[in-house]
């Protein structure tokens, strides 16, 4: 590393290597050095703390005249002797620093791949669980501050959704603490040590074969949107958001076919469609006026999204009380009382086979679901005929 008397003169006639750096040291000051790039000119400290090299920025050329420079560098050294590392206590400073909302907001740039749907509850979270912790530093959440709050959100808004936020502030916060050092243990952990989670029971609702017809009856009462949205769910047993933000680039009405490129567990989603959804589809792409949405809507997303209203009016019209998933359940009875293969289960639910080693084996084809689908489209057909 070339050695000058740092002057003002002497700086500004350094020139810019066309590629890479060039480091320059001060004769005067041991450890100040100006590091010269292809655009721009910037003073340094280089010291030892605890027999490692520690570099540390003190700024650029063009703004701080030599004096200062050395002024700053003199500090930087003296507590490099002392055995402070400067760019550890500026990281610590700047982890210090994170808020909640800005950790929610980094999580979203390192995971890009999330889903909507899986976007969108964590903003909730973030908006609304978590709306008063927003401008708190991640790292003063204490474990009494998250088992309070875990408990006041069971009370308020059920035990599910307290469980939900809680899992969603532990993922961002193991997210946010694999950037830095030093970060402190994770303060949802507690729930686990205290055993304070809340059990969660399996829901297990499925429209009955008894109660079918009566259902079937109320949802041909319903206008065509609502209609053909719940009949696609009883024939595929695809989940509500897959359905709701169904494109019409996702279906082949040519070759009876439905491809989504990503779906919830971040896999892909081919299906072969049944005589009665062609029929469906075909009529509904007549009527969506060029959309690219199959469920359009003048909301923000622009297709539909909130289902709750017209499940609850076929729910007091016929009797059966259900919701989407509930449908996807009454799916997946009817095709395993078929006794449709496993492997078929699993990938007409989009269900992953990780784990199984006979299943890395198996070449999936959706013509080969073709059947099985007939075959539930038959049964369900029946059964409303009843």
């Amino acid at each position: 590393m070339p050695t000058l008397r740092f002057t003002k003169r002497a700086i500004e006639a350094l020139p810019h290597p066309k590629h890479g750096q060039a480091l320059y040291r001060d004769e005067m000051l041991r450890g100040l050095g100006v590091r010269v790039g292809s655009r721009s000119k910037v003073y340094f400290a280089e010291g030892q703390v605890h027999n490692q090299t520690r570099r540390v920025t003190i700024g650029r050329a063009d703004v701080l005249s030599v004096d200062a420079a050395r002024k700053r560098a003199l500090t930087v050294l003296s507590e490099m002797a002392a055995g402070v590392d400067p760019n550890a206590e500026k990281r610590r400073i700047l982890q210090e620093s994170i808020t909640v909302g800005q950790a929610f907001d980094r999580f979203f740039e390192t995971r890009s791949s999330l889903t909507t749907s899986t976007r969108d509850r964590y903003q909730r979270t973030c908006k609304l669980y978590l709306r008063d912790w927003q401008q708190t530093t991640l790292t003063s959440i204490t474990r009494q501050m998250v088992l309070k709050r875990h408990r006041r959100i069971g009370k308020a808004n059920g035990k599910v959704t307290a469980n939900n936020v809680m899992r969603h502030l532990r993922s961002v916060y193991n997210v946010t603490a694999a950037s830095h050092d030093e970060f402190p243990p994770n303060p949802v952990t507690i729930l686990t040590q205290a055993r304070a989670w809340y059990p969660e029971v399996r829901r297990r609702g499925a429209v009955s074969a008894l109660e079918l017809p009566q259902w079937w009856k109320a949802v041909m009462e319903e206008p065509e949107y609502s209609r053909d949205f719940l009949l696609l769910a009883l024939f595929t047993g695809m989940r509500r958001n897959e359905i709701a933000s169904l494109r019409w680039e996702y279906i082949d009405l040519e070759t009876h076919s439905l491809h989504i490129p990503k779906t919830k567990n971040g896999d892909p989603l081919d299906l072969p469609l049944s005589k009665t959804l062609v029929r469906l589809l075909k009529n509904r792409h007549k009527v969506t006026n060029g959309s690219d949405w199959v469920f359009p809507s003048t909301g923000r997303t622009g297709h539909l999204v909130e289902t709750k209203k017209f499940t609850a009016r076929v729910s007091e019209r016929s009797g059966v009380t259900f919701t989407m998933h509930d449908l996807r359940r009454t799916f997946i009875t009817i095709a395993e009382s078929l006794d449709i293969p496993h492997y078929a289960l699993k990938r007409l639910l989009n269900h992953r086979l990780s784990g199984d080693v006979t299943a890395g084996y198996i070449v999936g084809d959706t013509e080969r679901l073709r059947r099985p689908v007939e075959a539930v489209e038959k049964h369900i057909l029946e059964l409303i005929a009843q």
